[in-house]
């Protein structure tokens, strides 16, 4: 008898026990399931904005350069007999990196910092009598404004330049650094990408 009813009573608590074990194994997995749902959700956001990035920076190589100096102020420009000390420090005053050297309407070549330290200081010329022709890039590399940015972008890597004259028709139209190219493909980009880091975080 006692074993009947010890029987009985094992069977009773795993008839009740049963549904109780089951239902705290369905709430676990519905949290599960929750989680899992939610950083899919999460992961397909970043996947769709990370595409969206690449696509949109393809469409930005292809636009064409002028895109890039439309609205720009003047272009700093020197005559061939200019001292190098004034063009260090045209360049100093306007926080540029380059001068183009005019002779007239006609572009003869292009002074940058790397002139200044490897031709002149490197050099040991006299920067205050030393004449900006005799130290600048000769009929530095043009390129057309119709050409696009992932062209110049592809130039300036290849040749290993920092400045790009644009010119059309043999007018000088501005001159643009590999700076100005990287600042153009990105700065529209790096808002959107913070916004969905911040985004996920947050979820």
């Amino acid at each position: 008898m006692r074993k009947f009813l010890h029987k009985s009573g094992i069977g009773i608590g795993l008839a009740l026990l049963c549904p109780a074990a089951l239902a705290v194994q369905l709430e676990e997995a519905q949290a599960i399931f929750g989680r899992v749902w939610i950083y899919a959700l999460i992961l397909f956001a970043i996947v769709v904005t990370i595409c969206v990035y690449f696509m949109r920076w393809r469409d930005k190589r292809a636009a064409p350069l002028k895109r890039i100096f439309e609205g720009r102020e003047a272009i700093h420009s020197v005559g061939p007999d200019t001292l190098v000390t004034d063009c260090v420090l045209m360049m100093t005053s306007e926080k540029i990196g380059a001068l183009i050297v005019m002779d007239g309407e006609r572009l003869t070549g292009i002074f940058t910092e790397r002139d200044a330290l490897n031709k002149v200081l490197a050099a040991g010329l006299d920067p205050r009598s030393t004449k900006v022709s005799e130290v600048m890039t000769k009929d530095p590399y043009c390129i057309p404004p119709t050409r696009t940015v992932g062209e110049a972008m592809q130039l300036v890597t290849q040749r290993r330049f920092r400045h790009l004259p644009i010119v059309e028709d043999g007018k000088v139209l501005a001159v643009v650094s590999s700076g100005d190219l990287t600042h153009w493909l990105v700065k529209d980009q790096i808002g959107e990408v913070r916004e969905l880091v911040e985004l996920a975080a947050r979820s």
